[in-house]
């Protein structure tokens, strides 16, 4: 077995104290040997001794050892091989080697992984020998002759057929199947090599002889980690016996700790140095491609089996203590400070901070050196362990007026804390990019332009000027109506604020500080981004299509470049003007995130004589297409200028009047002017006009009011278009999510039985057990009792589900998918979601005419309604009886208060968290008996801490939060939070924010 290819898994047996040692004396030799007694476990609990095997390579080739038929066949295919390699032509040979051993690497690799991989989830070959019986012998007593004779010739005298388990037995059988692929899909691996063999030309004598020796060098490696793995993994490694049974537990040892996985890495070097050796680009390729599919066999198999296997459970929002290294005392404690003094490290999340450290720790001096605040505050809480820290972002452990618990100042800064203080969500190339902060919206710019011009097409005069166009159009728009809609929606509802508080965790007592100020500046740094980008685009597209004149006295050129001149001048001049009276407050549109700032209105500077200059700060645009004379920059300017307006009318404007209301003047000083003198020449027109003064004030009227008329219309069209276009979006996006749901719910082929007509379907009845208030009313997350009856005899695997009420117009047939709200009426008659076969071997005989079955966790529906249930016959859709509608329904309070919303809390988060006493607060255990071990661990926990074991059961909460108050968080933000009243405290805040 050392020489051939096949890998194994990186597990090896733990002894145990169950092993015990016989001594024997070796009369050949005259020696003293040890024998293990190992013993095994089948996943019933059954414990066997495992006898002594051989491995294949022995059992194969050895004349003295018998040999089976699957041995023979082995050998045969082997011998085959050999057979075609020497009769048939090399270049036939080299192809039919080539699909001969992709056939066998397939068969290794998909094969294997998908039976091993299903062994490891349900135990499927195991119950397949079952169901066939070919173990049984009333069943298949000539099959289980036959393979009793195949495993037994193998064996030693230590085995014992009869007495073994069925899973120790299966394994032999799939052992001596596995041999079968690993040998051949190892010779046809060579036998293709040795077909593409030659001796590569222009090379010197010393570089064949270093190919060679370099070859036989990664060869031998080869079969060395081959041999030591064998070594210390033994057959039951090899051949995956943990899939089967039992027989210890994961070990590191040896050449496992040569390399990470050394029989799916370095353990292939032989394939290498073969094409080194055969001189061949083909098969260096073949080699890659055959080694890749072993690492998929390691990554779709080997790695989630082990997982599952002998991988353990870890807690989310587990508040352990972070026990910070800090420095010691000066000289000896200082020296005698060792590694294993520090038995934890900030950084590692999985393991529990021990009482006490062994030897010496500098955070039991009495006089420390602080290098950090968290270390710091770690021996401030060391040496005050038992008084209050008056300061602390974790809140108090006292309990308010109303019985309620506020959040503790914890003793110790916990890992999960400390991990959610410095790490928000960071960008990891493009998971969490959120496009809403600064430095991703940044990240995303910079990876999307280099990108769009490397793979821009080699472009003409025309086509550059339309793309720096298009450019320079899309940050115009990007700017006026992009950041427009996000500062309306900031005005309207606070949308970056909320946004921010959604998605990230701030500190409790924050008040929202956190948020709004990491909102506000993420919104300045884009602005100011945005900002920039328009400019230099709109140069860029200028300087595109500018062309030096070659004369300036002939035309209009000089008087051009005049004006253009004159015109940004006048841009930089309002530009400069206005950041004067706004400064940075005005200048980023800090009223609409911080309300109240500015107690009343200044018309001062530039505001004195215009109510809006940032209309006169676009003439620099205009400029621009003044000196380039091209049409794309006056088209960009003409764009610019009527977005430019919109933002004022449609954005700014609004949100000034609300804020400031009647003190928001109507006319500027300018236009004040401009009317007056108006109105002065028209008075004095009126009066030289003589008997045609109506008529001039007719003309006067109409013109004013075309004028007027035009600006309301497009005004309006503007706004019509834009209104429209929101509520139809909004639509498109809503059915959109509805059609997503139906399509979930609708993704089933809905089998049904021929058999009904041998079933009394009068006989069937589904009845709900009442909820604690005695109606049909259950509360998000509460368990649903369901009492079924039944015919006797009737099928066991008859299920039960529950379907939204109209989900399903047939009331004999389930069209829709269940959506994993189901569960067995019989649950041992099931897999998972696969009915286990009817005839298997003992099999229970027990039948009942009623029964009771209970949904929970996550069986039940996360989604507030009305719902039904629904009988199922025989693992099919074939309704036999229904029963509802059931509504569900959670809690809202009626005031928004901390002390209702943290009531309505502590019902829903336990729910949630399946009312695991692991998991729930303290105080929502409403006087529930601990055990010495909780109650231990409870000692340092704050009341209103709860924690998890998935990521699902946040979602669950999240999901409830947005029913029960209207309220957004993230799971990532509640997994943060991971307590009652801080997350009361962020519902209180969120809907402040969103009141009007």
């Amino acid at each position: 077995m050392a020489t051939a290819e096949p890998q194994s898994s990186v597990r090896q047996r733990r002894r145990n104290s169950a092993e015990v040692q016989a001594v024997t004396t070796d009369d050949n030799f005259n020696a003293r040997k040890k024998e293990e007694v190992v013993w095994g476990k089948t996943p019933s609990g059954e414990v066997f001794r495992v006898p002594t095997t051989h491995d294949v390579l022995t059992a194969l080739f050895h004349p003295a050892y018998p040999k089976s038929h699957l041995d023979l066949l082995n050998l045969g295919l082997l011998g085959l091989q050999l057979v075609l390699f020497a009769v048939l032509p090399r270049s036939i040979a080299k192809v039919f080697f080539l699909v001969y051993f992709a056939f066998w690497r397939a068969a290794y690799d998909l094969g294997l992984g998908w039976v091993l991989t299903k062994q490891s989830k349900r135990k499927w070959i195991v119950r397949e020998v079952q169901r066939l019986g070919w173990l049984d012998e009333n069943r298949q007593p000539a099959v289980r002759d036959w393979i009793r004779e195949q495993l037994a010739g193998k064996m030693g005298k230590d085995y014992s057929f009869d007495e073994l388990p069925l899973e120790y037995n299966t394994w032999l059988l799939f052992r001596q199947m596995v041999d079968i692929i690993l040998l051949n899909d190892f010779l046809a691996y060579c036998m293709f090599a040795f077909t593409c063999f030659r001796v590569p030309e222009d090379l010197s004598i010393a570089v064949h002889v270093m190919r060679w020796i370099g070859g036989i060098a990664l060869i031998a490696f080869n079969l060395w980690v081959k041999t030591e793995a064998h070594n210390v993994v033994k057959d039951y490694g090899w051949y995956w016996g943990d899939v089967f049974f039992q027989r210890g537990a994961l070990v590191f040892d040896g050449v496992f700790e040569l390399a990470p996985h050394p029989m799916y890495s370095v353990g292939y070097a032989g394939y290498y140095g073969l094409s080194l050796i055969i001189g061949s680009y083909f098969v260096l390729f073949v080699s890659l491609a055959a080694h890749a599919a072993q690492f998929g066999f390691l990554v779709f198999f080997e790695n989630p089996h082990i997982e599952r296997t002998y991988g353990q459970r870890k807690l989310l929002a587990h508040r352990s203590p972070v026990l910070a290294a800090t420095s010691g005392r000066l000289g000896k404690t200082s020296s005698s400070h060792t590694r294993e003094s520090s038995e934890s490290s900030v950084f590692s999340s999985d393991l529990n901070t021990p009482s006490a450290t062994e030897g010496e720790s500098a955070t039991e001096t009495d006089e420390v050196l602080t290098e950090t605040e968290t270390e710091t505050e770690f021996v401030h809480a060391r040496q005050n362990r038992n008084k209050r820290r008056s300061t602390s972002s974790f809140g108090s452990n006292s309990t308010i007026s109303d019985g309620t618990y506020r959040r503790s100042n914890s003793p110790l800064l916990s890992q999960h804390d400390f991990m959610n203080r410095y790490f928000r969500k960071d960008a990891i190339f493009f998971a969490n990019v959120d496009i809403l902060r600064a430095s991703d919206f940044k990240l995303v710019l910079m990876i999307m332009y280099p990108l769009v011009t490397s793979f821009l097409p080699s472009l003409s005069n025309h086509g550059t000027l339309v793309l720096h166009f298009v450019h320079a159009l899309a940050w115009c728009l990007f700017h006026s109506f992009g950041l427009g809609f996000v500062l309306r929606a900031q005005s309207e509802n606070k949308f970056l604020v909320r946004h921010f508080l959604k998605h990230y965790h701030y500190p409790m007592k924050d008040h929202g500080r956190g948020a709004l100020r990491e909102a506000f500046d993420n919104w300045k740094s884009i602005y100011n981004l945005s900002m920039c980008m328009t400019y230099v685009s709109s140069i860029c597209l200028a300087w595109k299509t500018y062309n030096i004149p070659q004369e300036w006295t002939v035309g209009n050129e000089l008087l051009r470049h005049t004006l253009g001149a004159i015109l940004i001048g006048l841009h930089v001049w309002a530009t400069m003007e206005m950041y004067e009276v706004l400064g940075l407050f005005g200048w980023f549109f800090g009223d609409f995130f911080m309300e109240g700032f500015s107690a009343q209105l200044e018309y001062t500077g530039i505001y004195r004589y215009l109510n809006n200059p940032e209309v006169m700060s676009g003439a620099a645009f205009f400029g621009l297409a003044l000196i380039s004379g091209s049409k794309l920059v006056f088209t960009l300017a003409v764009v610019r200028h009527l977005s430019q307006w919109w933002f004022l009318s449609k954005v700014e404007n609004p949100h000034m009047r609300k804020l400031y209301g009647d003190s928001l003047r109507n006319d500027a000083g300018f236009v004040k002017v401009i009317k007056k003198v108006a109105n002065k020449n028209a008075r004095l027109l009126e009066s030289r006009a003589g008997r045609h003064a109506p008529e001039i004030r007719r003309v006067a009227r109409e013109v004013k009011g075309t004028f007027e008329k035009v600006y309301e219309e497009t005004a309006d069209v503007v706004e019509e278009f834009l209104a429209k276009s929101r509520p139809r979006i909004s639509e498109v996006v809503q059915d959109t999510k509805v059609l997503l749901q139906q399509s979930r719910e609708k993704l089933v082929i809905s089998r049904v039985a021929n058999d009904l007509s041998s079933y009394d379907t009068a006989k069937y009845n589904v009845s709900i057990v009442p909820s604690s208030d005695g109606s049909s009313r259950f509360h998000l997350g509460e368990p649903i009792k369901v009492k079924w009856r039944a015919p006797l005899h009737h099928s066991r695997r008859d299920w039960i589900g529950i379907y939204r009420v109209g989900a399903n117009k047939s009331s004999l047939v389930t069209k829709t998918s269940s959506l994993g709200m189901w569960v067995p009426v019989h649950d041992e008659e099931w897999d998972g979601d696969f009915p286990l076969s009817l005839n298997r071997p003992n099999r229970p005989d027990n039948d009942s005419e009623n029964g009771e079955v209970v949904f929970r966790a996550g069986n039940l529906p996360w989604r507030t309604g009305r719902y039904e249930i629904r009988y199922h016959h025989d693992g099919k859709y074939n309704v036999l009886s229904l029963e509802g509608p059931i509504e569900i329904y959670v809690d809202k309070p009626n005031e928004v208060r901390f002390a209702s919303v943290r009531t309505c809390l502590a019902r829903i988060v336990p729910l949630c968290l399946d009312s695991d006493p692991s998991l729930i607060p303290l105080s929502c255990k409403n006087g529930q008996t601990e055990s010495d071990d909780e109650r231990d661990e409870a000692s340092g926990r704050n009341p209103d801490d709860f924690r998890f074991w998935s990521e699902r059961q946040a979602k669950r909460i999240s999901v409830a939060i947005k029913q029960a108050f209207g309220v957004e968080l993230d799971p990532e933000v509640i997994i943060a939070d991971a307590n009652l009243s801080s997350l009361a405290d962020r519902i209180i805040l969120s809907r402040e924010l969103l009141a009007p």
